[in-house]
């Protein structure tokens, strides 16, 4: 699992997927997440924009990522 230190109070879903090496860019960011294909909490998010928080995870490729401060 890596870890995606907060600079700020939260990071964009989008964002997330990007600074964890899961996607190359913005635009693969917006296809995997609207496709459904990226849970957030274990849950499915669609939302690029979804705001993360201290403590969530992102899974996504049988990979995962947590947020912390």
């Amino acid at each position: 699992m890596e870890i995606i230190k907060l600079r700020d109070e939260f990071i964009k879903l989008g964002q997330a997927l990007k600074a964890g090496n899961m996607v190359q860019d913005g635009v693969e960011a917006k296809i995997v997440i609207q496709d459904g294909l990226v849970k957030v909490n274990n849950e499915v998010d669609t939302r690029r924009g979804r705001k993360l928080y201290d403590g969530d995870t992102v899974q996504y490729n049988g990979q995962e990522i947590k947020i912390e401060k």
